[in-house]
């Protein structure tokens, strides 16, 4: 570890390097950088590379193993369903310990168990155990670890960056993390023809190694002086609870995420839609695209992110984020070309990492340091469990009132819904960093 850099504050080549350079013409549009030339962010935004790609191996490798074994796509959803509740549980609770000890030592412990974790993947695929229940106890402990990772990860960088370049910062995270989901599943599918399924575990394992070895290299992260010292137990976890209630700007960000993807996130019905609706195009193809769409845009989006660290009214950004994806998912739902699909969800893509890198500010500025392990929490909560219920009520109301209506019903209701929010507690749309 190197001693040279402190665990209070961010550190930069020089103080002029930090201040915003002039930018002219498109470069500034272009993703700010300037974040990366914090060497302990930069180590932490390395270690995020490596892990959104290496994720998505597993993410693919799973369920392809669970299906190999049953022969059935039923078990491939209890699989992923296993999953969620060590998720919730140890994310609200991981939330709690990041406020409680050094955030840097609960990155080594949780990224180090994720790492076992790919391994023992890697163990029972090549000694062909064929046991659906193994890979979900491991698959819950994936979980689990990950639950306790994500709060400190991503409550450690408003220690590392100033405040005026969290945008900036989140926005570098969110773009890496869309591309893994981009890359990563099109990477398994060209190997395990290669190299084959217990391969795509130890490549996992091998990159999370990288990872330990990133986070070893920032700074200590404790509670910063003047804390109280705490437990983190239940009645810590309420306390956050009661934290966002007592702070508008902070529930309302997390019911803007809520109302986004739970109302408006209509992937349980891409397959129906690739099935009747753009069959013409192949389906397979259909199929591809469509799940390619939102990550592609939000990518798109991230790199053109320049502007972003000049914006002031955060609140604002994510009301009109979250109103441009409802307003482009009722587009893509009463869509019947399957490109005009594919812009509409590009564009929401793009909306969604705008709302993405503005909560994400939000929750790390609006939040004390004592407090920030907590709201990641939530937040890691809020952004596993929406899609999910979203699945259930997308493919309840594609089956009675047909795909296309629910899509776009879908949309126009997140766009009522957020306007309402919005003007009916003020506290969002006044919150200004």
């Amino acid at each position: 570890m190197d001693t040279s850099e402190s665990s209070t504050g961010p550190q930069t080549e020089s103080a002029e390097e930090a201040k915003p350079a002039a930018r002219h013409g498109w470069r500034r549009f272009a993703m700010d950088t300037r974040p990366l030339r914090i060497v302990p962010y930069r180590r932490l935004w390395t270690s995020t590379i490596v892990t959104a790609v290496g994720s998505q191996l597993t993410a693919v490798a799973v369920p392809k193993q669970v299906y190999d074994i049953t022969g059935s796509s039923a078990w491939v959803g209890a699989a992923s369903m296993a999953g969620l509740l060590p998720l919730i549980v140890f994310a609200l609770w991981g939330g709690a310990v990041a406020d409680t000890m050094d955030r840097r030592k609960l990155l080594l412990i949780t990224n180090t168990g994720i790492a076992v974790t790919s391994v023992l993947f890697w163990l029972q695929a090549v000694t062909g155990l064929d046991s659906v229940a193994a890979l979900m106890v491991l698959l819950a402990m994936q979980q689990a670890f990950w639950g306790l990772n994500a709060p400190a990860r991503n409550a450690s960088i408003a220690r590392l960056v100033p405040a005026d370049q969290l945008p900036a910062a989140n926005a570098l995270g969110s773009t890496v993390m869309q591309t893994g989901q981009v890359v990563g599943p099109l990477l398994a599918g060209v190997l395990i023809p290669v190299i084959g399924l217990p391969e795509l575990y130890l490549l996992d394992a091998l990159a999370l190694c990288v990872t330990v070895w990133a986070v070893y290299r920032l700074p200590a992260l404790p509670p910063l002086a003047g804390a109280t010292a705490r437990r983190a137990g239940v009645r810590e976890i309420a306390e956050g609870f009661r934290y966002i209630a007592g702070h508008k700007v902070l529930l309302l960000s997390f019911l803007a995420d809520i109302v986004a993807m739970v109302l408006g996130m209509p992937r349980a019905l891409f397959p129906q839609l690739a099935a009747e609706t753009y069959s013409s195009y192949g389906e397979g193809f259909a199929l591809g695209l469509l799940f390619a769409a939102i990550p592609i845009g939000a990518v798109l989006g991230g790199l053109f992110s320049g502007t972003f660290s000049r914006v002031r009214r955060h609140g604002w950004m994510v009301i009109g984020a979250v109103v441009a994806w409802g307003a482009a998912i009722a587009g893509f739902g009463l869509s019947g070309s399957l490109w005009l699909a594919v812009v509409f969800l590009a564009l929401a893509g793009v909306a969604d990492m705008v709302s993405m890198v503005f909560r994400g500010a939000i929750l790390l500025s609006a939040a004390t340091d004592e407090m920030r392990g907590r709201m990641q929490g939530v937040f890691t909560v809020v952004v596993a469990g929406g899609p999910r219920l979203a699945d259930v009520l997308h493919g309840t109301a594609g089956s009675v009132l047909g795909p296309r209506t629910a899509v776009a019903g879908g949309g126009f209701l997140v766009v009522a819904v957020m306007l309402t929010l919005a003007f009916a507690i003020p506290a969002l749309r006044r919150y200004r960093v």
